[in-house]
């Protein structure tokens, strides 16, 4: 066997190189040694341990002096860089017949993005616009088909298996719906108190490591080789800011209703497992405001709910505040997309991938969305990046301001309340009872 997944590879480098530049770190020392290891054959095991060191080396490296940004990655330490002023939320008044839509609302919403993004996951803007606009369905609008002719299938290379819509009867197992089911057999296994150690043991013990990607899988790698939490976000770790801890925020705002502090504790101690700096942010971000969803349809304030829960001088922060400002200005959808992509390099893996392009999407989607659902839903896949992922993040915001009751029927009758995943215990599962078991830890939570 030649595990060549759990190799760093000269690509992984190309990243590490970005990452460093990105976090204000100084390369010059190391430029020489880096072109020397790039040069090398990592596929060779012998090379790997070159590889290592050098990893070992930009991890020891110190942050300019003059870099803009305080980025803590511990709890404390991004408690105390949060912006003094939060947007003060009114308390969750929700009956259990209320809540229990809410819930649902969420689930649906978070499927119904995830599916919609899932048939074209990777695929760019040139792919994606040229097959919505040759078929008549640019702008997009609804789940993506293939009745198409079978000569624009083939240009776009469309393939029956990637969950086009004409193929479902079910949702799917996707790594964004296998995450939030993680989260909410988490918060039932361990309680409110559960720690980082506890979701590494969960990880070890019901997810299989093929079923993990990027930071996700480096820190598996490093759980097994005894380095626990939060080490094991950052050791040797070159995706380490980005999204995979954002798509797993969802079922941590979900169990907080009205309360973002605690739902971005909860991502927090989620997110430290596999990533650092605005790779953990985003996953506060999110679930922090998805928690506000529940109490105020104010989506700006919804964004600034989440933001007020991470760092005010960090990354992603400035990025998603810039989108808010784009909305205040009155850019239009296409103008606000294209900024995007401007300060974003879709083509590069780590820009199409980074937690923050990502979390510019989700709120790209959910400001012009107004919280009309098929319209949040289609603003954060048409923009392209990683497309279930923003989908479903933004689907959850929707779902919850929408109550099951309320989420139009076309957007759910596909999947038939049903959601397959990997998870032990929930490998085929009705949405309406993953609502019910939400709701009852809500109750046990409080």
């Amino acid at each position: 066997m030649n595990p060549i997944w759990l190799y760093i590879s000269k690509t992984d480098l190309q990243t590490e190189r970005l990452q460093c530049a990105q976090e204000g770190k100084d390369l010059a020392p190391l430029e020489e040694e880096f072109s020397r290891v790039e040069a090398l054959d990592l596929e060779d095991l012998a090379n790997q341990p070159v590889a290592q060191a050098l990893l070992d080396r930009t991890a020891a490296l110190s942050v300019r002096a003059d870099f803009p940004y305080d980025e803590p990655s511990d709890l404390e330490g991004i408690r105390a860089a949060r912006p003094a002023t939060r947007p003060t939320l009114p308390p969750l008044r929700l009956s259990s017949t209320e809540l229990r839509d809410k819930a649902y609302g969420a689930w649906l919403g978070r499927v119904s993005g995830c599916l919609l993004g899932k048939p074209v996951e990777g695929w760019r803007r040139p792919r994606m616009w040229g097959y919505l606009k040759e078929t008549g369905r640019f702008p997009l609008r609804t789940y993506f088909s293939l009745d198409a002719p079978a000569e624009l299938r083939e240009k776009y290379e469309v393939r029956a298996d990637r969950c086009f819509i004409e193929t479902v009867d079910a949702m799917p197992e996707d790594d964004d719906t296998n995450y939030t089911t993680t989260g909410l057999a988490i918060l039932k296994k361990y309680g409110r108190d559960f720690t980082p150690a506890d979701v590494g043991r969960f990880w070890l013990n019901e997810i299989p490591i093929l079923h993990t990607c990027t930071a996700e899988r480096v820190a598996y790698r490093n759980l097994c080789l005894l380095i626990p939490p939060p080490q094991s976000g950052a050791f040797r770790n070159v995706y380490r800011e980005w999204i995979g801890a954002q798509i797993r925020a969802d079922f941590w705002g979900y169990a907080a209703p009205g309360d973002p502090e605690r739902a971005a504790e909860w991502a927090w101690r989620d997110a430290c497992v596999s990533h650092v700096k605005n790779g953990i942010y985003g996953e506060m971000w999110a679930a922090a405001m998805i928690a506000a969803a529940f109490v105020t349809e104010d989506l700006p304030t919804i964004i600034e709910a989440g933001l007020g829960q991470i760092p005010e001088r960090c990354r992603l922060a400035e990025e998603v505040r810039a989108v808010l400002q784009w909305r205040r200005d009155g850019l239009s959808y296409d103008e606000a997309s294209d900024r995007i992509h401007t300060r974003w390099d879709e083509t590069r893996a780590h820009d199409w991938c980074h937690a923050i392009s990502n979390a510019m999407v989700v709120a790209l989607g959910l400001l012009w969305g107004e919280g009309r659902f098929g319209d949040t839903l289609t603003g954060a896949v048409q923009a392209c990046f990683d497309t279930d992922c923003n989908g479903a993040t933004a689907g959850s915001v929707v779902g919850i301001l929408h109550g099951a009751k309320e989420v139009p029927g076309e957007w759910t009758t596909p999947f038939n309340d049903t959601l397959l995943t990997g998870v032990t215990g929930y490998h085929r599962v009705r949405l309406s009872e993953m609502a019910d078991e939400t709701v009852r830890l809500i109750e046990a939570a409080v």
